[in-house]
């Protein structure tokens, strides 16, 4: 007896049960096209990338028809003090590894000059392990672009073409780096140079580092049947548009998403697979991550800071921390952004290295007061990881909490100083004047909440 197990069937099953060992995605004959396995935002998360690289080898192991992977920026993390340390050892290895595996494509993202700061040694590095880099960057000392923002390939009996483009939110790049690089507007570069990198037939893949906002006035000008994969966010999402698809993977090494590619202007076939902390890790990196852990970090980033009865979300965390800040500012309501936030918390014993991967930024806290209509013009722009419209999201949000009282008619309310100095990305306005609590700072206040907690 032959039991068929549908596509539905298949991720139901994985929802379900995080220990289930991983099913590679439904194999396809040898000349019906290929499948690109995608991954953004990475930022050194070591709790997981032994897991995230096991994942991808048992996919490409299984597979039936070549396998592309494709990074979307962002491998690096200058929080994690480990990565800072080892020089990124453990994040050289996880690509190199994955160079190996299948061809492999990195679209430069902010974080990828974190721990060397000249982008042109990452990009020479990553060559010699045989990735081809991506970037509409240009390097200001030459002139000349970083790598190529266009590649043409062959896989699967498909012509493929790639194209990508970064940030050019400049405050977002090591400090250092920045006098090195032009970076054109990711909108007008986008209308002058994709209808060519694009032109002909074939599959379309456009890898955005820009974020949602200048993504959702590209996708109108990309051919129909494209798949564009944007990041920088740290978001999680699929808008489907015609044929075309445009995706957020998530971050944190939370996630991959494989791309099935059956006719070029025809939507791929997409399966997201999560990837669990808990599971088995890569042999690759199984031993290496806890021998660079032991080496690099300290006495104070191996100390207990708290404990939780439960382990936390991302979203969870961010609406305690917004609690906390409320609470010490005796708001009506706290403000803090989403990628403020690398990921959650585990459940027992949350280390000082735990929590810095939680909580990635130190800052201030600001206070101001607004009346009740700009408070809900506000509300209706934050607390953006659920299941909202394309049209609506605003990139990079606040988490806003706990709820405000109602009925009144003057709001005090407390945010983080990013939030406040870019006050126009998050608030959608510029006419709030803040002024800094003093004495208090974000990171010390929400650990010590946390223990309290406990």
């Amino acid at each position: 007896m032959t039991v068929q197990i549908t596509r539905r069937d298949l991720l139901t099953l994985l929802a379900s049960a995080s220990m289930v060992p991983f099913v590679p995605m439904p194999v396809m004959a040898a000349d019906q096209g290929f499948q690109a396995i995608i991954l953004s935002d990475l930022h050194s998360a070591y709790e997981r990338m032994g897991q995230l690289l096991d994942v991808v080898e048992k996919q490409v192991a299984a597979a039936s028809v070549p396998q592309l992977i494709l990074i979307n920026g962002d491998i690096f993390e200058l929080g994690n003090v480990v990565a800072t340390r080892s020089a990124g050892e453990i994040d050289w290895a996880f690509l190199g590894a994955l160079a190996k595996l299948a061809p492999t494509v990195v679209n430069i993202g902010n974080h990828e000059p974190d721990l060397d700061n000249d982008l042109a040694h990452f990009v020479e590095r990553a060559r010699g392990l045989g990735v081809t880099v991506l970037s509409n960057i240009t390097d200001k000392r030459t002139g000349k672009p970083y790598a190529d923002a266009g590649k043409v390939m062959e896989i699967g009996g498909l012509k493929v073409k790639l194209a990508a483009f970064a940030t050019d939110a400049l405050g977002t790049y090591p400090k250092p780096t920045r006098e090195m690089m032009d970076i054109p507007k990711p909108v007008e570069w986008a209308k002058a140079n994709l209808p060519s990198l694009l032109a002909g037939e074939g599959v379309n893949i456009v890898l955005s580092h820009a974020g949602v906002v200048p993504d959702r006035d590209i996708l109108p000008i990309i051919p129909d049947g494209t798949l564009m994969i944007g990041g920088h966010d740290h978001l999680t999402l699929t808008h489907n548009q015609g044929e075309t698809r445009y995706i957020h993977t998530g971050s944190w090494s939370s996630a991959i998403m494989v791309a099935t590619f059956k006719a070029a202007g025809k939507a791929p076939e997409l399966a997201r697979v999560e990837i669990d902390r808990a599971a088995p890790s890569s042999s690759v990196l199984k031993d290496l991550i806890p021998a660079v852990l032991a080496k690099h970090l300290k006495e104070e980033e191996r100390a207990v800071i708290a404990k939780t009865s439960k382990a936390m979300t991302l979203g969870e965390l961010a609406r305690f921390s917004s609690e906390a800040m409320a609470a010490k500012a005796g708001a009506d309501i706290g403000f803090i952004g989403h990628t403020s936030f690398g990921t959650g918390l585990p459940a027992g014993d949350v280390t000082r290295f735990d929590y810095n991967a939680g909580l990635r930024f130190e800052g201030k806290l600001m206070v101001s007061e607004v009346d009740a209509a700009v408070l809900t013009a506000i509300l209706a722009r934050c607390n953006q990881d659920g299941n909202i419209p394309l049209a609506t999201r605003t990139g990079d949000f606040l988490y806003a909490s706990p709820k405000a009282p109602e009925g009144k008619q003057r709001y005090r309310i407390v945010c983080n100083d990013w939030s406040a100095i870019n006050q126009k990305s998050y608030f959608g306005r510029e006419d709030i004047a803040f002024t800094e609590l003093p004495d208090v700072k974000l990171k010390p206040l929400v650990a010590e909440t946390l223990a309290k907690k406990a």
